[in-house]
């Protein structure tokens, strides 16, 4: 499939800006992105559709079509909603790189686009297998996956974090799932039920669905691997078509944001139950990151886009716990997420008149999980109420300073003496100030503990018998 075939698409009525004489391009695949550099996830010979969310100004646009231009992509597809029109410096970046650009009319979801190129896309590779293009079409009609695995046959979908997206329940669900997760390498065999795990977009692990296939990949034959490739194509399109589209889904998290109406109806989101944000940061890209919300609050058909380089997604409560949703997704999902993890806080279920102070509490609750470490942090709104978010608040630098000059005495004289002064402290703070009950914890007479305590009192030129003093101690502790 070729650049120029859009043009033949009714459906789409996609228009020229620029780039005519660029048309026999071929296209390999097709991607929808915010990032302002997205080169590092593209592979060369995509179409990338873009709502322009990353432009912030006339130089951005220079940023973001050199890199398209740098990854080898075909074509690039694209309108401003906030402005209703390209801009002319995304125009002559075009133009400079020579990188073919799309108008994208304004009622034409990128989600149609995607479905209508990926469907030719997998009717070009697989012209020879009638009976997928057949199980292809079924797809496309409506019937959905479970109508296309019952033709293809002792086949699973699965997400990463085990939940059964479509056919039977193959054995063990969780247990595949994070086969798929730390497998060195796809397909991956699991002897024990002898299925093959195979990723449906390739992308990072966390973010990507699999389909489980009976037998080793290995010893597949041809006809069976291309079976399989093609399915993989198929769900991937299916994946595209739920939930929803990205443009109205940043439309409603910006008013939400600002505090304008955000058009909740439209956008298919019940507000009678309550609402509830949840924001989250990590080392996935935006559209992954993105893909890992939507699953893990996949029962509520969230509302997923991103402030300032945070994701922040707007759910229902439906009465249901979705902290304890977030927590145990994220945690069925750690073994594949990168080094960074992903931090989330989630606000209190709220009105829809009351989005505004949800978005803040979510993203600080966000800011005060990104404190704290492990793959998956996940802070609630009833956590802030807390010693911890007064430390969170605090610039790391002026955290370090307060603990060093204050606790930097005792750690100094332990390393010189082999005293154990910081442990005493934080048992005798632990015990409220009881002698009796740090001498027993400690296993030492009372009177050391006495001696220990007006030791640190000498060292640091603070009074324990003072609340203020006290509190001083325990947060310093806190910080390190």
């Amino acid at each position: 499939m070729r650049l120029r075939a859009l043009l033949a698409m009714p459906g789409l009525r996609l228009e020229v800006v620029t780039g005519a004489d660029e048309l026999d391009r071929p296209i390999r695949w097709v991607v929808t992105t915010d990032l302002l550099d997205p080169g590092r996830y593209l592979r060369g010979g995509e179409l990338v559709l873009t709502g322009l969310v990353w432009r912030t100004g006339p130089a951005d646009s220079e940023t973001f079509a050199r890199a398209l231009a740098d990854a080898g992509v075909s074509g690039l597809a694209a309108w401003d909603l906030t402005l209703g029109a390209i801009p002319d410096d995304l125009v002559e970046a075009c133009r400079r790189h020579r990188l073919p650009l799309f108008k994208v009319p304004e009622d034409v979801a990128f989600a149609t686009i995607t479905e209508e190129v990926v469907r030719l896309l997998s009717r070009a590779r697989a012209a020879d297998l009638a009976d997928v293009l057949d199980r292809h079409r079924r797809l496309v009609e409506g019937t959905g996956l479970d109508a296309v695995l019952d033709l293809v046959g002792h086949c699973h979908v699965l997400a990463a974090t085990g939940r059964v997206v479509a056919g039977p329940p193959p054995p063990d669900p969780a247990g595949l799932a994070r086969a798929f997760l730390t497998a060195p390498r796809l397909p991956h065999h699991v002897r024990a039920h002898d299925l093959s795990l195979v990723p449906v977009a390739g992308g990072p692990r966390a973010a990507d669905w699999f389909v489980a296939s009976e037998g080793d990949a290995a010893d597949w034959p041809a006809e069976r691997r291309t079976l399989i490739s093609e399915l993989a194509a198929i769900v991937a399109l299916e994946r595209s078509r739920r939930g929803l589209d990205a443009r109205l889904a940043q439309e409603v998290v910006t008013a939400a944001a600002t505090g304008d109406a955000p058009p909740l109806e439209r956008a298919g989101l019940d507000a009678g139950p309550g609402l509830v944000a949840v924001a989250a940061s990590g080392g996935l890209g935006p559209d992954d990151l993105r893909a890992v919300l939507v699953e893990i609050l996949s029962g509520s058909r969230p509302a997923v886009g991103f402030l300032d380089g945070e994701a922040l997604a707007l759910v229902p409560s439906d009465g249901r716990d979705v902290a304890a949703g977030v927590r145990d997704g994220l945690g069925a999902l750690a073994p594949g997420l990168p080094a960074a993890g992903i931090a989330a806080g989630i606000s209190d279920v709220v009105p829809a008149a009351g989005l505004r102070g949800a978005v803040e509490e979510a993203r600080y609750a966000r800011r005060l999980a990104a404190t704290r470490p492990g793959p998956v942090r996940v802070v609630r709104h009833d956590e802030l109420a807390t010693h911890v978010l007064l430390l969170a608040s605090v610039p790391d630098d002026v955290r370090r300073m307060f603990r060093r000059r204050l606790l930097g005495p005792l750690h100094a004289y332990d390393r010189a003496h082999g005293a154990d002064l910081v442990r005493t402290l934080e048992t005798y703070l632990r015990c409220s100030g009881s002698w009796t009950r740090c001498a027993a914890e400690l296993h030492l007479h009372v009177n050391s503990v006495r001696y220990r305590i007006r030791r640190i009192e000498e060292l640091t030129g603070r009074d324990l018998s003072r609340p203020e003093d006290r509190v001083d101690f325990f947060l310093a502790l806190q910080v390190g």
